[in-house]
């Protein structure tokens, strides 16, 4: 999982960024704020790669991201990842959410059943947290118990994650508490 370029591209919540190599796409950024800020995270997570003009299958992969954040059920299942540096568990989790089709989600608890017991739902969500691809890895589609919406660790937070699930027309319990 070795990163050699990054892009970044404008979407309908932001600037996002793109970070790829020769096997494949190795990492996502979510919008930071502004082009500068994702820029900066993205050297922060991959060291000083350069800036590139995305390859043909990258820039097929932007594209479709770009279509599912202004709102079209566009699928990602294609898009090719290289994440031969992920721990195994973690992509077992990412497999299992690059399932789930634009509009509908499933819980921590339902991937934690499929990867052997309910009692792996904390590390379920904690494979989430850390996941290096959102959008193509669409950890926003997957809920707490409840389908209340649980944590999100990108810029935003469950904010992003809410807005993220709206465009895509997927239904959600959220009552706005002290901690939104």
């Amino acid at each position: 999982m070795t990163a050699t370029s990054f892009a970044i591209f404008d979407t309908a919540i932001g600037p996002c960024g793109i970070v790829w190599g020769e096997r494949g796409i190795t990492g996502v950024q979510l919008p930071m704020g502004s082009e500068d800020k994702t820029r900066k995270r993205i050297h922060q997570r991959n060291g000083n790669i350069p800036e590139a003009e995305p390859t043909g299958e990258v820039r097929r992969a932007v594209d479709a991201i770009k279509e599912l954040l202004a709102g079209k059920p566009k699928d990602l299942s294609g898009v090719v990842l290289d994440l031969d540096d992920v721990p195994e568990f973690n992509r077992g989790v990412y497999d299992i959410a690059r399932t789930i089709p634009p509009g509908q989600t499933m819980t921590y608890g339902d991937i934690a059943k499929k990867l052997g017991g309910v009692e792996l739902s904390r590390d379920v969500g904690q494979a989430l947290g850390r996941n290096p691809c959102p959008i193509v890895v669409p950890c926003h589609r997957v809920l707490a118990a409840g389908n209340k919406p649980g944590g999100f660790s990108a810029n935003g937070g469950v904010v992003t994650k809410l807005k993220m699930l709206e465009i895509e027309g997927a239904a959600v319990n959220h009552t706005p508490s002290l901690f939104d």
